[in-house]
């Protein structure tokens, strides 16, 4: 579990295809000269991009992650050399909970489809698909590349969020320019309670 508090941001620094028999995707190292990896072990969960992988070798300024090939297909910004990438270590029972629940497994890709600045703040507004839609709630919140954000209005497709500057600092969220595919992840409460609702109606 993480939190969408982003921690630090990592560079992709090598790609390659994944070979063994039986196997699809790619190995990725990433490396970071913020994110401290002194307590972080092979086995454990680091967030990429809002992507929940699993660390296959360490150095001090550096990890390897596994993506399947069917987690490239539902997410972006993982198969890019040179890439920017938001990172999260997997949250303690102990932290505080900053943001909000986040499980690290992208629903959907949504599309910028504007970037204004207003005043030191950036409204981003993206365009979801109905299946991201569903979920969303005025002043709700939404994970977009692994970042937790308030929903400010939502209209049809689209919703929009306020970057604040220390967001704008810490992530990648900065380089976004309309026409951008980024990775989504709706409320996990939203999800369980649809669930519970459609469980109800389908009762009646």
């Amino acid at each position: 579990m993480f939190t969408g508090i982003i921690e630090a941001v990592g560079t992709i620094a090598s790609i390659q295809p994944r070979t063994e028999k039986g196997h699809d995707g790619l190995s990725l190292i990433i490396s970071t000269q913020q994110l401290d990896l002194s307590d972080v072990a092979l086995g454990d969960s680091i967030a990429v991009n809002g992507v929940c992988l699993t660390v296959t070798a360490l150095t001090h300024d550096s990890f390897a992650v596994d993506v399947s090939g069917e987690t490239l297909n539902c997410t972006v910004g993982l198969d890019q050399p040179a890439a920017r990438v938001n990172l999260e270590k997997a949250m303690r029972l102990s932290d505080r909970l900053g943001g909000h629940l986040v499980s690290g497994h992208v629903d959907a890709a949504g599309v910028v489809v504007k970037v204004e600045c207003i005043g030191e703040c950036v409204e981003l507004v993206i365009r979801a698909p109905q299946s991201v839609v569903r979920y969303l709630a005025h002043k709700g919140s939404i994970t977009v590349n692994g970042v937790s954000l308030t929903i400010n209005r939502i209209e049809d497709h689209t919703f929009s969020v306020n970057l604040i500057p220390h967001t704008l600092a810490m992530t990648n969220l900065k380089e976004l320019v309309p026409g951008m595919r980024v990775n989504l992840e709706t409320d996990m409460l939203a999800r369980y309670v649809a669930r519970l609702l459609n469980l109800e109606d389908s009762q009646d």
